[in-house]
């Protein structure tokens, strides 16, 4: 899981152990510098975080990314290999940094050391990945926290709640530089064992649907509810990652549906593949392709080979994100079979719907957490509830044979999500908010903040 450090596209201050630089003149000194903590980037599946950060920078604001792990650049995209930069990966090759870190943090300051091992370290999580996870990271949180000092860091932004979060949690509590962090799904849902420590500390939270500011509320000190913002992700298909023509959908023989994610729990793929054996019991040429990959796709073959629907379904595999588009373009409709997990792990909104209604694909989904924010049933889309396949059935039978209503949904559907998901004011309002909540004076770790203008 965690792999080498620093790669050959690495900045020569990225070795494990050195503290990276912000070098003068690299933005304008009304925007302070900001740490971007993930588990890796660039990662393929997470082309909305890509485009925020590159976004972010071309307004002008100077991040420096962090990775508690290595590289994993395995279906990245060129635009993603590309990347420059400002850009620290730690990884196994930097446990004995953070190692010296933390004893270089107990000798200084002993009693806040033990405070935060007694808080953090020896905590419940949801499964041993998650507990691995936050261990990890939270050493790593010593070593990111003498880096965000030395590189003059004002705000420490964790891209996820997880354990990313957790080491942009230690980083501030050893700095006093503030913190805050993004909610989304999984890394929520269900919560993290040290999601309270993390909401009640963090400057804001921000997160991406609707649905998680009700959940994330609660987590919150009382009468401190609105530190939780709501700033929905940009579309990831702009217009500039496909210049040659893309495939018609054409009239065929066989419909074409399309499903993508993780192969994972909360995807709801076994309840689509019981859809699709009862569309195949009446008759309906329907041919699936499902795109993706994941620790559950021996599950998925064994129960397409038990279901007998080896020949109506293709897995093409994990597809990187400038080549999606072309899949969105050549199918008749995207079925998204969310389910919430017995634990409570859940999707957000998947951005496979965005995507699908950029490119005017109609789309099916089960009305799970945030995805009824953009499929509003009979407008926008057509939404089912969960873990009912008959249900999922009729509306992707409803939607292939009725192609008028299917295009009326699928143009009001691109319409909602150009609007709610546009990229240059979804970036602008979290630069904006970013910018808002720190404190012009560095180090002060006062409540007021004094804002600075982003543009």
């Amino acid at each position: 899981m965690m792999d080498g450090g620093p790669g050959p596209d690495s900045t020569p201050d990225a070795a494990a152990g050195a503290a990276p630089k912000i070098a003068a003149g690299d933005a304008p000194d009304v925007l302070p510098p900001i740490a971007y903590v993930l588990l890796w980037f660039p990662l393929s599946s997470e082309t909305f975080i890509f485009r925020e950060i590159r976004r972010l920078q071309a307004l002008g604001l100077p991040i420096q990314v962090y990775t508690m792990y290595g590289k994993s650049l395995r279906g990245c995209s060129d635009e993603m290999r590309a990347f420059k930069g400002p850009l620290q990966r730690y990884g196994v090759c930097s446990a004995t940094a953070a190692l010296t870190a933390f004893f270089r943090a107990l000798r200084r300051e002993p009693r806040k050391v033990a405070r935060l091992l007694r808080e953090g370290f020896f905590r419940k999580m949801r499964d041993f990945e998650a507990l691995g996870e936050n261990l990890w990271c939270f050493m790593m949180g010593f070593l990111l926290a003498e880096h965000c000092r030395d590189g003059g860091i004002r705000l420490i932004h964790a891209a996820w709640a997880n354990g990313p979060a957790t080491a942009a949690w230690v980083a501030s509590r050893l700095t006093g530089i503030p913190f805050a962090f993004t909610g989304r799904a999984g890394d929520i849902y269900p919560e993290d064992g040290l999601l309270h420590e993390k909401t009640r500390d963090a400057r804001f939270l921000r997160t991406n649907n609707l649905a998680n500011v009700r959940w994330l509320q609660q987590f919150c000190p009382s009468g401190q509810q609105d530190k939780v913002h709501l700033v929905y992700n940009s579309l990831t298909f702009a217009g500039t990652e496909q210049t040659s023509p893309l495939p018609a959908r054409s009239c065929r023989d066989v419909f074409a549906i399309l499903a993508v994610g993780r192969f994972a729990r909360t995807k709801g793929f076994p309840e689509l593949f019981t859809a699709l054996a009862r569309l195949k019991r009446e008759h309906l040429p329907v041919r699936l392709t499902l795109v993706g990959d994941g620790r559950w796709r021996g599950r998925l073959l064994r129960q397409l080979r038990r279901m007998n629907l080896t020949n109506m379904v293709d897995m093409p595999g994990f597809v990187p994100h400038d080549q999606a588009r072309a899949f969105m373009c050549s199918h008749d409709v995207l079925v998204v079979p969310s389910v919430v997990h017995d634990n409570g792990d859940r999707d957000g909104i998947p951005n496979v719907i965005m995507e699908a209604l950029s490119c005017g694909l109609p789309v099916v989904a089960t009305n799970v957490n945030g995805i009824p924010e953009v499929i509003r049933n009979g407008e926008t889309g057509l939404l089912v509830p969960q873990r009912d396949p008959a249900a999922l059935a009729d509306a992707i039978r409803r939607m292939l044979n009725d192609k008028a209503l299917a295009s009326a949904m699928s143009a009001a559907g691109k319409a909602l999500v150009e609007r709610m998901f546009d990229g240059e004011s979804n970036i602008k309002a979290l630069c904006d908010l970013y910018t808002r909540h720190i404190n012009a004076k560095a180090g002060m770790t006062a409540q007021g903040t004094n804002a600075a203008p982003c543009c």
